[in-house]
């Protein structure tokens, strides 16, 4: 193994495990909905950042970094959006966790998410701008972050799942949905004022 692919499966995975909007949002489903119901949106989600990487690749980086106003109408379109998640996780703290009752986090949404979350595409550009090479094609490159970041956000999923039996006290249940809901909001807000 090359060290220039063993720097990028590090990064990767380093880029895929770390808390951020789409990591908590999948650990909030895994605990609402379960492991099953949440490999819709967890798939949908590492195939559109994957896809990210590719595109960024086939030159829409160069593109989007010659037009600043497209990358801030994506930044507050993405921070928006996640406000309003958190805000609905909010309202909904306190009530009991209910499989069948709760709006899952659908595949479409968190494809989408991924579009306009700032730090997929700073990600992407990191990728490209480092790790491309002849030795290393886009393709490839994408191909293994969607490998990497699959197993990496399952484990928020299971995360999720495995807390619901200790999120089934009112008290915790209340803690964990507003501590998530504040950290929804200072993971999508810190990436726009950054």
């Amino acid at each position: 193994m090359s060290q220039s692919l063993l720097a990028f499966i590090l990064f990767a995975l380093a880029s895929s495990i770390s808390p951020g909007p789409t990591n908590l949002l999948i650990l909030a489903h895994g605990a609402r909905q379960g492991l099953r119901a949440s490999l819709a949106p967890l798939l949908a989600a590492c195939a559109a950042a994957a896809s990210i990487v590719w595109l960024v690749g086939l030159g829409l980086g160069e593109a989007l970094m010659r037009h600043p106003l497209a990358q801030q109408a994506m930044s507050w379109a993405g921070v928006l959006w996640l406000s309003w998640l958190a805000w609905r996780m909010l309202r909904s703290a306190g009530q009991p966790l209910q499989r069948i009752d709760s709006k899952p986090l659908g595949a479409i949404s968190a494809a989408s998410l991924q579009v306009v979350n700032p730090k997929v595409w700073m990600m992407a550009i990191a990728v490209i701008g480092v790790f491309a090479a002849p030795s290393l094609p886009v393709w490839q490159l994408s191909l293994m972050f969607l490998l990497i970041a699959i197993p990496c956000m399952a484990v928020w999923a299971l995360l999720g799942v495995g807390s619901t039996r200790w999120l089934q006290t009112p008290g915790r249940l209340l803690w964990f949905n507003r501590s998530l809901a504040a950290l929804l909001l200072i993971s999508a807000w810190a990436a726009v004022l950054s």
